[in-house]
Order: structure tokens, then sequence, then C-alpha cells
């Protein structure tokens, strides 16, 4: 717990300085507690985390969360949300979190075992009950982040998105732009000097849309609780165990400030074991030693005392002294007078060392030099054995152009655009986040390997690798040998079904094999008529969907284009069925009906025995949503933001509803239709778009097999992934395509042969083709003619 646990610690024992507050009426006045006066007609300016109230921000711990996301319902709520701070005279800001964080990897790992765990709950609750689960168990729908960025772009709310250390960048975000107050729910703010600081958790709009509440923390008055000085919050905060100095080091230490007299002691075990005592006890106990501390610029003498029961407390000397310049960055004094200042000269204990700024305990050779110069030093922690991960080691990133890196930093910074694709640019490496699947069921692939192929090719993209592949096959010619490509490794860290958080994955970039696509620097900036149609036909050729059928509106609308796209993806996975055809009809149903833009008839409307593959079904399809906003950023966003929007074609109790009306009830498409017979001709003009060129004949079985290692790139060691993933195919255009577009070969329509790693194990009639890269298996699929949809779509997706 350590420092995450002083703002639990503040709610539970400082009732006295949680003060209930309503935004509006401090709008027309002043802070609680007095100080700093607005001019008259200036609005109240508030920076929001969204990293601490996504679920605030979403409307709520609303049951249907589970069953994939009500994103019309959020935007209603963030719509009323809008409107009440413009009616309220305030201003909001709200700070996504687009920091990659290896500094706090470890907090991350943590987190995605738990929310592991809580996953499996969820479903074995359904499973048992068919209900939802208890909103104790809330994990955000996939893509709930980026839904709630794209809904406050269109209600025009400030956004911003940090980019190296989230809560020193939304720090220096009040510090230095006139923000009067910080919504968020984080113990990293209570102890930095923050001057008005809000409950994002507490934060409740009326029905009416007219009374916008929340709580105010007077940190004043729990230093005058905890009897210590503001100024030592920063010793404080170090010592109680952060992302820096975990309390895991510091077990030995907390157990001695209680003494072996104490009611606890008789639960010690040695401190190696990392029995940690309880936070709220630890907390008080932390105050009273820093309380009593001779000289809080003397570290030496703090860490020497403080690790005098560790072994090997050099390194932990080395990190506590980096956590109180860290946390000296974060509580540098505002440039106005602050209620904390003005504490300064009331409360009790105040010696002469207490009255320099926070920063000035700080030696010379460790003065805060930056935020840069922070998180430079972090990253090499990770080897610590007190990390509960082990990181690996990359191949070098090839070069990326300038220009590009900073069209990156715009729009990474303004929230325009996923924060993986920077995150890659720059580290070559991205988190992925649990999602809800049953992790004893093998009937459906987890998330993270059925959409691992469109991130491979988003990473080709990314990195120019067709153009660069292309360079090294002239340069080949020339000198009249075999090309030697660059293998290009991104690093996942993910946690699903046999693959813990604890380590990454390195996976390849690839090219495109039927086109050679621009350089970047061409996709993003290129302006001319043809740029815009390679930039959508990188799109699709991601989402394996580049056919004719997929541009015509008459068969996909462009608001759904993304959910066509998802859906003939998640078609490709080969061996399991993922998608059943009445499932399908589903999903294309529930984007057509009207009630998709009825929030409040949803919210009325009853699922009786909630399924768990349903529930499934919906986390899986967010997750292809998820990936394809994130090839459509990384390809020059040719399709507009507004398209892209979930609310425009999805709904998770909707599509609940239709699920359990073609599974159980088996019901026909008119029905799932409604009754609305111009619906059923645009759900099979769609299914047939979708299914166009796919050929269902698999293998008995799902064939899953370990991937042999490639041989090392450049001389730098591979790290091959310790589970296993089946690469699906590449794109392959239908034969008779005609777009003019230059490198396109057409595939024969007569068959084909399935190979792994020099075996076959699934073929069928018709024209044999072998490929292979960098002796990963290749599969080798025959993609039917443009006709072939129609006509087998009932026998190959099932009744």
């Amino acid at each position: 717990m350590g420092v995450q646990g002083f703002q639990e610690y503040i709610e539970k024992h400082c009732p006295s300085a949680v003060v209930p507050v309503e935004l509006q009426k401090l709008a027309r006045g002043c802070m609680v507690g007095g100080g700093r006066q607005r001019p008259p007609q200036s609005p109240l300016r508030l920076l929001v985390d969204a990293e601490n109230c996504l679920h605030r921000l979403y409307g709520g711990f609303y049951t249907d969360w589970v069953s994939g996301g009500q994103w019309n319902h959020m935007l209603g709520y963030l719509a009323a949300l809008s409107k009440a701070c413009f009616n309220g005279n305030m201003e909001l800001l709200v700070c996504f979190n687009g920091a990659l964080e290896k500094g706090r990897l470890h907090e991350w790992v943590k987190r995605q075992v738990n929310d592991r765990q809580t996953a499996q709950q969820i479903i074995s609750h359904i499973q048992n009950k068919g209900t939802p689960p208890p909103k104790v168990w809330f994990l955000p729908p996939v893509c709930m982040a980026h839904s709630i960025r794209l809904a406050l772009l269109r209600f025009h709310v400030g956004i911003f998105q940090s980019i190296e250390d989230h809560h020193l960048e939304v720090i220096a975000l009040c510090r230095d732009n006139g923000i009067h107050g910080l919504l968020a729910y984080d113990s990293d703010y209570a102890l930095c000097n923050i001057p008005y600081y809000f409950s994002a958790h507490a934060l409740k709009l009326s029905r009416n849309g007219k009374s916008l509440t929340t709580n105010q923390y007077l940190m004043h008055e729990v230093a005058r609780q905890l009897d210590l000085n503001p100024n030592r919050f920063v010793i404080f905060a170090s010592l109680l165990g952060n992302h820096i100095l975990p309390d895991e080091d510091l077990a030995a230490f907390h157990w001695s400030l209680l003494g072996p007299e104490h009611p606890l002691a008789s639960l010690k075990v040695r401190a190696h074991q990392l029995v940690l005592p309880p936070c709220d006890v630890v907390i008080k106990a932390a105050a009273d030693y820093v309380r009593n501390i001779p000289d809080i610029s003397d570290l030496e003498a703090i860490a020497k005392d403080v690790f005098k029961h560790s072994q090997s407390c050099t390194d932990k000397v080395i990190r506590f002294k980096r956590a109180v310049e860290y946390y000296s960055q974060a509580s540098k004094p505002p440039h106005f007078p602050t209620p904390l200042c003005e504490f300064l000269n009331t409360t009790g204990n105040i010696s002469a060392a207490d009255t320099s700024v926070a920063s000035a305990t700080i030696p010379g050779s460790l003065q805060a030099t930056g935020l840069h110069s922070i998180n430079a030093r972090i990253p090499s922690l990770l080897s610590m054995p007190t990390r509960n991960h082990m990181d690996i080691t990359t191949p070098p990133l090839p070069a990326v152009a300038p220009e590009v890196l900073r069209v990156a930093e715009y729009r990474h910074k303004g929230g325009l655009m996923y924060p993986y694709i920077y995150h890659i640019l720059t580290k070559g490496e991205i988190k992925l986040s649990v999602t809800i699947e049953d992790e004893a069921n093998n009937d459906l692939p987890s998330a993270v390997q059925l959409f691992r192929p469109i991130r491979q090719y988003v990473y080709g993209v990314l990195f120019s690798l067709a153009e660069a592949r292309k360079k090294a096959e002239r340069l080949a010619m020339r000198k009249n040998c075999l090309p030697e490509y660059a293998h290009v490794m991104v690093k996942e860290w993910a946690a699903y079904k046999g693959k813990s958080p604890h380590t990454p994955e390195l996976v390849e970039a690839l090219p495109f094999r039927e086109w050679t696509c621009p350089n970047l620097k061409k996709l993003w900036l290129g302006k001319a008529v043809e740029d815009k149609n390679r930039r959508m036909r990188a799109f699709l050729a991601c989402m394996r969907s580049d056919t004719p059928a997929m541009l015509n509106p008459a068969n996909v609308p462009t608001p759904l284009l993304v959910l066509c796209c998802v859906l003939r993806f998640m078609l490709h996975w080969p061996g399991v069925r993922i998608l059943r055809r009445n499932e399908l009809d589903a999903f294309l149903a529930q984007a057509l009906s009207p009630k998709l833009y009825e929030p409040d008839q949803l919210q009325d409307l009853k699922i009786d025995n909630l399924d768990a593959r349903g529930v499934q079904l919906a986390a899986l399809f967010m997750s292809g949503v998820d990936m394809a906003l994130f090839a459509n950023d990384a390809c020059g966003q040719p399709i507009p933001w507004e398209h892209c929007c979930p609310w425009v074609y999805f709904d998770g109790k909707l599509l609940q509803s239709k699920l359990i009306m073609a599974n159980r009830e088996k019901a026909q498409l008119i029905d799932l239709c409604d009754g609305q017979s111009e619906l059923v001709a645009k759900v099979e003009k769609m299914r047939q778009s979708i299914l166009e060129g796919l050929n269902f004949t698999r293998p008995p079985h799902p064939p899953v097999f370990p991937l042999p290692p490639p041989p090392p790139p450049h001389g730098m060691p591979f790290y091959h992934p310790t589970s296993s993933f089946y690469p699906l195919p590449p794109v392959m255009p239908p034969h008779g395509r005609g777009r003019g577009m230059p490198g396109l070969q057409g595939i024969s329509s007569q068959g084909g042969k399935l190979e792994i790693a020099g075996t076959v194990v699934g073929q069928w009639a018709g024209n044999r083709r072998s490929r292979g890269r960098g002796g990963f298996p290749v599969q080798v699929v025959s993609v039917g003619s443009q006709g072939s949809a129609g006509a087998h779509s009932s026998s190959l997706l099932g009744e």
C-alpha cells in the first residue's frame, strides 16, 4: 500500500479534513479555507485527473459496464456534465495518463494480477447466477479511456495527455497554468502541496444537471491531526513506500517503528518474507518518526537510521534519496499563496530546518534538475530484486523522422492520438491491460492473441518497414546477394490465458506483402488525394479488410466501417469459430437498431440470465475496436474521429439482448431487426461484405504450436516469448480486384494449403502456395471469389 494508502487514511481517520462542497458555489465565491481570490468574471478552472475517475466520467458504477459498455449513456452523462460546468462558470481541463511510466511498472503488474483475479470472479458470478456482478468488481470496459476522450472532444472540453511522468505533469499543470483546483484521488497529490484538492471519487452530478458536488480535502487539517509540518511531507512520502522505494524494501523499518511491545508484533515474520504491517498503523508510526527527525536536510543520517535493520542497504539509500528528489520536485510551491503555506506559521513542531522550501533539503549532488532528469534515472532501477517483474533487452529501433516525432508528440499531448503510438516510436513497447475472459475455457481466444496480427502490421507501418525492406532488396540486387532484413521487435507487456504480466513478449513488426506502404512521413503528412487513399488502404490492410465491398457505402455505411472491419477480423481466427452466423447478425442488428440512440430505454431494458459467452464476445469486440482505432491513428486517421466513436455502432446491453434472442430463443433475422424489413436488407448487405473472400475450411483442431526462434537480427540476442500464439494470414485481396493500385497480386480462388513449420496441418483443393519469413511459421490461406460470401455464409458460419 505505502503512499497509496494515505488517501484512504485521510477519509477514515481525518473526517474533519474532508469537507462536502458544491462546485457551482465555489465558482461564485472563494475556496473553502480562504486563499486566492479569482477576478469576478473569470471561470473556476479545475483540472481533472482522468486516471482516478474514469468510472465517474463514464457515468458511475452502472451494472451494465460488464456487458461491454453503454456508450450512449456515457455520452449523455458527459453532455450533462459539460453543460453544468458551462452554466456554472467552470472550466474543466481533463488530463489522461498517456505515459508509459517504466518506473511504475511494478505497480501496473500488481494491478493486472488483481484485475485478472477480478475478471475470473466476474465470469464465475455470471455463470452461476446470470446477473451482473457487484460494483466493487468494476473493471473498466475495454476502450473506455479513449471513448471518454472522444466524447470530451465532441463537447469541446479541454484535454491533455501526459507523456513521461503522469503525476509530475499533472502537478506542473496545476502549478503553472492558473488552475484553481485538482479533482483526483491519489495520495501522491495529497502529499505534494496541491493548493485545492478535491475528490474525483465523490464527484456527483444531480439528476437535473444543476448541482455538481464533491469533497474537498483540507490538507492543513490533515497535517494538524498528524501533528506533522507539511514541509516534512517529502520525507514522510519517501518513507511510506512508493514507486521508487517500495514498501517491501521498507518492511524492516516499518516493523521497527512499532517495537516489540506493539500488539501486532506477534504477526511479524522475517522481513525478507515481506510481511507488512497494516497501512494505517504504518502511516501513524511514520509520521511520529518523521516529526522527531532532528535535521531533515541530512539525508545520509536519515537513511543510515532507516536502513540499519536492512541488508544490502546501499541501493536502498540511493533510491531513498531519489524518492526525496521526486517528491521535492512535485512539491515545489505554486506561484501564489496557499493555505498550506499559511499553515506553516500556525502549526507546532516547526524547527529552523523546516522553514526552508522542501527542495532545499537535497544535497547539491541530488538537486532536482527537472522532469526528464528524474525519469532518465528511474528505468535503471528495474533490475532491482524488489521489482516484481523481469525486463528484457530489445534490438535498437529504426530511426524515425524528426517531423514525424514532432507530430506524434503534438497529437499525443493534445489527446488526439492513441498513446501506444508515441510509446512505440520512442520506446518500442506498450502495456495491454486485462480484459474479461474465462481462462478455464478455450472456446474463445484471448484478446491479446486474437488481435496481435493487427498490432504487428501497425508496427510495420509506424517503422516504415515496407520501404526499408524494399531498399534492402535494391541494395542486394546491386551487390548480387541475398537481402538482409532488419528485424524490428516491439515489447508487449500483457496478461492473458497462460501468460502473466511479469515478463514482456517480443513481437515482430511485419510489412504488408502485397504492396509497399509509404513511409510514415508521407502517410501522415501527405496532402494529395492519393495519399488519402493510401491511408485508408493501410488501415484496411491492418484489419484484413482490404476488399471492394468494405469501401462501398451502399453495403457498409462509413459510420459502421470500424464495426464491420472488427467483425471480419474476428472471423479470421483459425480452428475456433468465434462468431456463429446468428451472433454475427446480432452484432449487426444492434448497430442498426433505433434503440441504440435511446439510452433511457436501454437503462430500462431487462436482461434475464446474463450469458458469460455474450459478455466475453462483447469484451473481444471492444478489444478489436481498441485495436482498430489504434490502427486508424497510426495510418494517419483515414476514418474521421466522428465515425470511430463506439456509441455510433455499439451498446453492450443492447447486444446482450440480441444475443439472447439469437442463441436461446433461436430468433430469425427479422425478429433481431424488430420486424423492420429494411433493416434486414441492410444487415444482409453488411454480412455479405464482411464475409467477402473468406474461406472457412479449417483444421479439425486449433493449430497452436510453439514458435521456433529466428536467427538473431544483426548479432542481437532474440528473447523468445514464453507463450506461443498462432500468426494469422497476411492480407490477400480476392482475385479480380481492380483499383489501379500497383503491386497488387491476385489470389487463385480454387484452394490452398496450410503449413506450420513445414508440417501440413490443413489443405483444400486448389493451387499450392507457401511462404515464410524469419523462421516464423506462416499460414497460407485460399481466398474465395467475390461471390462466394453470400453463397456460403449460411453453411460456413452455421445457423
